[in-house]
């Protein structure tokens, strides 16, 4: 599934992902490919993005290492939407 996180000044990830967690306001949720659409609010918390996929070198200050190829990005608030596999993260 294709995936686009978006802040206030760029677009900072676009990239195929195996999966995507993240902070829901009552929970955290995974999404994986052939998910359900879904347009939901985040709260403060990490999105973890697991896949074999590379990070514009612009960006790769803005995330973090986690184990089985897992990126890690810390948000403050946000909004997701998931329609026929592909997910846009909305981000401040």
């Amino acid at each position: 599934m294709f995936l686009e996180i978006v802040t206030p000044e760029a677009s900072i990830f676009q990239g195929d992902v195996e999966s995507v967690i993240v902070p829901g306001v009552v929970g955290e949720f995974q999404i994986l490919n052939n998910h359900a659409p879904i347009v939901s609010l985040l709260k403060e918390g990490k999105v973890r993005i697991r896949g074999n996929f590379t990070i514009d070198e612009a960006f790769e200050s803005k995330f973090s290492n986690a184990e089985n190829s897992t990126k890690v990005l810390d948000i403050n608030s946000g909004t997701i939407e998931m329609n026929d596999n592909k997910i846009i993260i909305l981000v401040d």
